[in-house]
């Protein structure tokens, strides 16, 4: 059945790996009737974490998209992975959704991944609520999590719940403060209670405390609460809608999603205060034209919608989209504002998870998936012919951790290339290159774990298996001083011989990097038709330089001087004797091994300044500066030898507690230091012998 977009809600879980997320999701589920029985993440047969990886690991990997119907809303629940190598799934759900729900657990507290879930809401002033996941479970403490988060974020984190605990602090009820009314689950049920005795104070006080909230939405309720009139409990709903959409307070909840307490209440506040897929995300679009403007999600437009998610199995292709203006239906042709070609909609399905459900319809603010459009990627905007509109892209993080990704088998390079890509389609925030210089394929990505992820479905989806090895530093060689050599190639064989002999030379030059080639020959000792095959040989030869094979750059080659023979001189004989000149004279210029140097800028909390600084003294980076990003970052920025750089992901993750972030970027060559210099040189040997 299609909703109307009043009665759609569509919000993410969002939190710390291990804080709940996917259990929430399960008992949403089992309390609306969706599915009969409540599956368990140890046990990996959760409705959300589908995939055989997420299984086998015990945590969310992708986000899954859980939709369920409950009082005549459908509410599209999208499950994020938690784990920060996943951030990309992280911006795909939070493209879709209208609202967020963090979810923090009551044995944690606020942890690095509650932060990070709040900083992504706060840059897209997106409504939230947070949900104390885990408060009957042993050494749980709501109230020490509850003030924890009051500390950090103010009074506007508002309580909607006050628990009811035993003697151990395990919650064993809940009551609504809104509603004053208290409950408890047994067998999976809800059953209301009677308000203990000692609550009533603190019912009072959250109950006055949310008054006062609601009261700050409009001159008439303040005046209102002032006159000392009571609320109405729609006008309580109201304001306190209000007062989600604008952002001045964040409900608290709670509950525990292995028995479902909380569960129907969350599901209530969610259809009364979370915004509607019209009152939601604000959209920019880019029309045909370059320019910019507010895109309104309105069911009467023409049809609209986003892709913000692929996922690609044995089965075929998945495009999930929220529709975003009028409906779709199978067959509709849309443009895709990307490649501008017309495309027929495949069927149309509702994504429970891994099962699918087909409909004849996807309406306005709705969430659904489109099967085998091959040619649609993540981030595509799909439209219209009478208004094509480009929506602003899925903003990915930058990938910071690079390895060399090489088949087990020979020969099977190009299956792991093609794997890579099809598994690209599904998680854009990973990219693989070939990189010609050192003939690697490298994969970068957030962190080891999302590489580790991506070896293992290579091995379980396309059968080919791959390990992994650290990036070679693509080094750079020149001379420091100019020396003259001769290079004199002479072969006699039975027939006509070889002749070919030159004087050239090699002086280094600061100005380029590409080889210059001169002539300064006289009295045509050296035909100028031989020139060009000189200059070929030395360009050849450059490529391979004296101390470890690497290319060399900064060079001036000056062929002053010659003979030749008039039958046995070729091109082929003087290209040889230029090599032969280049080999005795570079030994002998003082060359010197140059190393690639990347800009290196990193964003922390103030408190690990002095760690990250001593870090990357280690690493022989220069600091070049500090800035302050206005929210208690810094921006840390330096220069840093790529070769000292290779697990640099991990080990800032280590020292800030994953609360750090960097980009690095190649700037130059400098010289290499000669520690540095020998040690290079050495693994450049023995790669050759290998």
């Amino acid at each position: 059945m299609s909703y109307s977009v009043q009665n759609i809600r569509n919000v993410c879980l969002l939190g710390h790996s291990g804080s709940g997320k996917t259990s929430l999701a399960e008992s949403l589920l089992y309390m609306t009737g969706a599915i009969d029985r409540m599956g368990r993440t140890a046990d990996g047969n959760t409705v959300c974490d589908y995939d055989p990886e997420e299984a086998k690991r015990q945590i969310s990997l992708s986000t899954a998209v859980a939709p369920l119907e409950f009082t005549g809303c459908r509410i599209n629940v999208l499950d994020t992975p938690g784990a920060f190598d996943f951030s990309g799934e992280v911006m795909e759900a939070l493209r879709a959704a209208d609202a967020a729900i963090i979810v923090c657990s009551a044995k944690d507290g606020v942890s690095v991944g509650l932060e990070k879930a709040w900083k992504y809401c706060e840059e897209r002033n997106m409504p939230r609520f947070i949900y104390i996941s885990k408060t009957d479970e042993d050494n749980s403490d709501y109230n020490a999590t509850f003030e924890a988060l009051r500390a950090k974020y103010g009074n506007k984190i508002a309580p909607l719940v006050v628990p009811i605990w035993n003697e151990d602090k395990k919650v064993t009820g809940i009551i609504d403060v809104l509603n004053k009314r208290a409950y408890e689950m047994q067998n999976l049920k809800r059953v209301e209670i009677e308000v203990p005795a000692d609550k009533e104070a603190v019912i009072t006080e959250f109950n006055d405390a949310l008054k006062e909230s609601v009261a700050e939405t409009s001159e008439e309720f303040m005046d209102k609460f002032f006159g000392g009139e009571d609320f109405t409990y729609a006008e309580m709903i109201q304001g306190l809608r209000q007062g989600v959409r604008e952002l001045s307070m964040f409900p608290v909840l709670c509950g525990s999603a292995v028995n479902c307490m909380g569960s129907l209440m969350l599901m209530d506040y969610i259809v009364d205060l979370l915004p509607t897929p019209m009152e939601g995300n604000y959209h920019k679009a880019t029309r045909a034209d370059g320019e910019t403007e507010e895109f309104v999600v309105s069911p009467g437009g023409v049809p609209t919608a986003f892709v913000f998610k692929t996922v690609s199995d044995q089965y075929g292709k998945y495009s999930f989209v929220k529709v975003l203006s009028g409906a779709i239906t199978p067959d509709l042709p849309m443009v895709n504002a990307r490649t501008g070609a017309t495309e027929k909609l495949g069927r149309l399905y509702i994504m429970r998870g891994k099962k699918t459900t087909e409909v004849k319809e996807l309406g306005c603010g709705d969430i659904g998936v489109i099967a085998k459009m091959d040619k649609v990627k993540t981030g595509d905007t799909l439209c219209d012919a009478r208004k094509v509109v480009s929506l602003k892209n899925i903003p990915f993080a930058e990938p910071c951790y690079s390895v060399a990704i090489v088949p087990k088998t020979r020969g099977q390079e190009d299956k792991v290339a093609q794997g890579l890509s099809r598994l690209n389609e599904e998680d854009p925030s990973f990219t693989v290159v070939n990189n010609a210089e050192t003939h690697q394929m490298v994969l970068s990505g957030a962190g080891d774990m999302q590489i580790d992820v991506l070896v293992s479905k290579l091995k379980s989806r396309f059968n080919v298996e791959a390990e992994l090895k650290p990036t070679r530093v693509a080094y750079r060689e020149k001379i420091r001083k100019t020396v003259q050599k001769q290079g004199r190639h002479k072969k006699q064989t039975g027939g006509s011989g070889q002749f070919g002999d030159v004087w050239i030379r090699f002086e280094p030059n600061p100005e380029t990097e590409e080889m210059v080639f001169a002539e300064e020959v006289f009295g045509g000792s050296v035909p100028k038709n031989f020139f060009p095959a000189v200059e070929k040989g030395l360009r050849e030869a450059c490529i391979h330089g004296p101390l470890a094979g690497y290319p060399v750059v900064n060079l001036k080659a000056v062929l002053y001087d010659g003979s030749y023979h008039p039958v046995d001189s070729s091109e082929i004989a003087f290209k040889t004797a230029a090599q032969l000149a280049y080999k005795a004279a570079m030994p002998e210029a003082n060359p010197v091994l140059l190393e690639p140097i990347g800009e290196l800028k990193v964003t922390i909390p103030d408190s690990y300044m002095g760690d990250v600084m001593g870090d990357i003294t280690k690493r022989r980076g220069r600091v070049m500066g500090m800035n302050p990003t206005g929210d208690g970052d810094q921006v840390l920025e330096a220069e840093v030898p790529m070769a000292e750089m290779g697990s640099y992901a991990i080990d800032l993750r280590s020292m800030t507690q994953s609360r750090g972030s960097f980009t690095f970027h190649f700037v130059r060559y400098e010289d290499c230091p000669p520690a540095a210099q020998e040690k290079a040189i050495a693994e450049a040997k023995a790669l050759a012998e290998a």
